[in-house]
């Protein structure tokens, strides 16, 4: 279903008296279509009273005359113009009643009050109103003397406890000194602090509403060539669609340009052609779905990923199209007042390829990116459900774990299985073995409460234990190989470990130690307060690497998940290390090889097959961890492989948003898509490591 598009089937057609219509609507259970005519009549059918009569209500006075209407689906408003520059708007209510065990909705509109605006006694051309609760923006286009002027007003309303009191008119804006060509259409967001008017030289100026009135922000031109045909926004009113006369079809979305960083219109979206012209345009209450009708065919579009989900030609006059609220019902009317109802099965729009594997241009974004978002603050807020980032996150913790683990868990295992004393290889073992009982939760929790804060402070000391711990290590044993054999015998055979004991331990406290001195000389980070240059590692990699530094991080998740990887490599490890026949390494070191030789070229090559089976095994415990990577990172879904930056994985982001994610929706099902992916990346991987598996097998057997 996921990558299903859209299903559009008609379910019947019925038909509204013939008139001038200049608006169609529909209630949110898709039963009340109205359609409003251009003298202010609204007229409404009863889908499920097939036989009813049409409702005629005139929500305006008789003697008003009435210029231009215009309806807002997402407030269920009108509003009204006059010829003699007033404006008016009222609010059409659904309430369900109940008669004879049947539910009916009844239509009701509130009363209008009309106020002036702009220059007195001119007419409305054009007029689009904007805003929420207690706060409304009306920007009109009026025949003057001097020709159109743009004109605007904001209102206000006190409330109270019982509710809205009336409205009143705050202040007055004159547009007109901001546009240098004739204005032929307006809009206004739902944010009430933006116009953008379209002139007759098919430029667009975005006026913004600052604290000191309307400034022209930007002016722009979607089509180069092609004049203007449409413009409406989407669901949420940071984007606008356009089309032009041939049929062209942009998007134009506010995000942060230039060097000041304010919020402007760029393009963000192209989508495939129109076949004509556009005549009627809808779009989505719930989602950024719209509908768009041309000469000669019907379009559902979707504005984030720019896919066409439905597509249709049509003979039809369409003249102006309706989508329900719950984005499940089209409706069409025809220039000879017939209606078209339509049935949308679209469950996931803003799922598909494009949308979990592709670079998309979200909202407010500066550029097309991956990105992981399910959830936001506001119902217009726009779906991130890119699989790239968590993809990416689940390959850096395990990169970084396998780095830890991987060399200590071998070199331990070589060292148990060829050179430690059987006595010890018997305390060894299972202990290595009880350290993969340990709860994952617990690991996690450590690394979360202990761990990071203390690596926050101490990064160079820890780097430094990572260098010095392998390198005086072999320097010891490069020492204690050009010792008298008379020196070296008094360690018993087997427990050579014994004396490397005492310069592991010296190696961690010079490296612990020396960290700070390290910092304080290498690692100066200048203090944003006061500018003075100060010792602070986390202060240097963010300002001179430029890259995140997070407490919780990748080198955090390395540390601890490696931890829990050690024991399966180890264990797995050391048992195709200890199955190679003995005779081998009779027969290397009679022919005169040292034990290191021996396990070197002789016993590792041949359990070669069950070493890299150890490592896959470690890998897929890796991939899978949940608790650890939860718990021991931000969980942030980014795009890089900086260590000391977080991640999210997979298997993390099930265990976060599965709980909230609501049953058989686009999000449920994404993680369900998620953990598929999971499964088909241990999957591909394993399989791959059987065969390379097989292929050592045969190649090192010893039979």
């Amino acid at each position: 279903p996921l990558f299903r598009g859209a299903h559009v089937a008609g379910t019947g057609t019925t038909r509204f008296p013939p008139g001038d219509y200049v608006a169609l609507g529909v209630d949110e259970w898709g039963e009340r279509p109205f359609a409003l005519r251009r003298d202010g009549a609204l007229l409404a059918l009863d889908l499920l009273a097939p036989g009813a009569p049409v409702e005629e209500l005139r929500p305006l006075p008789p003697d008003i005359p009435v210029s231009v209407l215009t309806y807002s689906p997402r407030r269920q408003e009108i509003v009204a113009g006059t010829e003699d520059g007033r404006f008016g708007f009222f609010k059409l209510n659904y309430e369900p009643h109940f008669e004879a065990e049947a539910r009916r909705i009844k239509l009701s509109v509130s009363p209008a009050v009309f106020m002036s605006i702009g220059v007195t006694g001119a007419p409305i051309r054009a007029i689009q109103a904007g805003g929420s609760e207690g706060e409304k923006l009306i920007a009109v286009l009026q025949d003057t003397e001097r020709g159109l002027e743009c004109h605007a007003a904001m209102l206000t309303q006190k409330r109270s406890l019982t509710g809205g009191g009336k409205w009143t008119l705050s202040r007055q804006y004159d547009l007109t000194p901001l546009l240098p060509g004739r204005p032929i259409r307006l809009l206004v967001n739902t944010r009430a602090d933006s116009v953008l008017v379209i002139t007759e030289d098919q430029r667009v100026h975005y006026l913004f509403l600052g604290p000191a009135g309307f400034e022209s922000r930007q002016v722009f031109m979607p089509f180069a060539t092609e004049t203007i045909a449409l413009a409406e926004y989407l669901f949420g009113d940071d984007s606008v669609v356009f089309a032009s006369s041939g049929g062209l079809n942009v998007a134009y979305s506010l995000y942060p340009q230039g060097a000041d960083q304010v919020r402007r219109y760029g393009l963000t979206k192209t989508f495939d052609p129109l076949s004509g012209k556009p005549v009627a345009y809808a779009r989505s209450l719930r989602n950024k779905a719209f509908f768009v009708a041309s000469e000669h065919a019907l379009s559902l579009r979707y504005g984030t990923t720019a896919e066409i989900r439905w597509a249709q030609a049509t003979d039809l006059d369409v003249q102006l199209a309706a989508l329900s609220s719950k984005y499940d019902r089209l409706l069409l009317l025809d220039r000879q007042a017939q209606l078209h109802l339509f049935k949308i099965d679209d469950p996931h729009p803003e799922a598909g390829w494009k949308a979990y594997f592709g670079k998309i241009w979200y909202e407010g974004s500066t550029g097309p990116k991956h990105d992981w978002q399910s959830t936001g603050g506001t119902d217009d807020f726009e779906p991130k459900l890119s699989m790239v980032p968590l993809l990416i996150g689940t390959l850096k913790g395990t990169l970084y774990a396998l780095l830890f683990s991987v060399p200590l868990a071998l070199l331990a295992a070589i060292y148990t299985s060829q050179f430690a004393h059987p006595n010890l290889k018997r305390f060894i073992k299972p202990t290595m073995e009880i350290m993969a009982s340990l709860p994952s939760v617990i690991l996690g929790f450590l690394s979360a409460l202990w761990l990071a804060p203390l690596l926050e402070t101490r990064v160079p000391s820890f780097v430094l234990m990572i260098i010095l711990l392998p390198a005086l290590t072999l320097a010891f044993g490069s020492f204690w190989s050009w010792l008298p054999h008379a020196v070296r015998r008094r360690v018993r055979h087997g427990y050579e470990f014994m004396a490397v004991v005492p310069v592991v331990l010296a190696a961690g406290a010079l490296a612990w130690y020396l960290g700070p001195w390290i910092e304080a000389r290498l690692f100066l980070g200048r203090d944003l307060s006061t500018g003075q240059p100060i010792a602070d590692f986390r202060l240097w990699w963010t300002q001179v690497v430029g890259l995140s530094f997070e407490q919780r991080n990748s080198m955090v998740v390395g540390f601890m998940m490696g931890f829990a990887v050690i024991p399966i490599i180890f264990t797995i490890a050391e048992d195709a290390l200890s199955n190679v026949p003995g005779a081998f390494r009779s027969a290397s070191l009679a022919l005169g090889a040292s034990r290191w030789q021996t396990a070197l070229r002789v016993v590792v090559p041949t359990a070669s097959a069950g070493i890299f089976s150890a490592i896959m095994i470690g890998f897929g415990r890796a991939v899978g961890e949940t608790m650890i990577v939860l718990m021991a990172t931000g969980n942030t879904p980014i795009m890089d492989f900086n260590i000391f930056s977080g991640m999210r994985t997979l298997s993390a982001n099930i265990a976060v948003e599965l709980p909230e994610a609501p049953h058989h929706s686009t999000l449920f099902r994404s993680l369900y898509l998620g953990a598929m992916l999971l499964f088909l990346l241990t999957f591909t991987v394993n399989t791959l490591a059987e065969i390379l598996r097989h292929h050592l097998r045969e190649k090192y057997k010893a039979v």
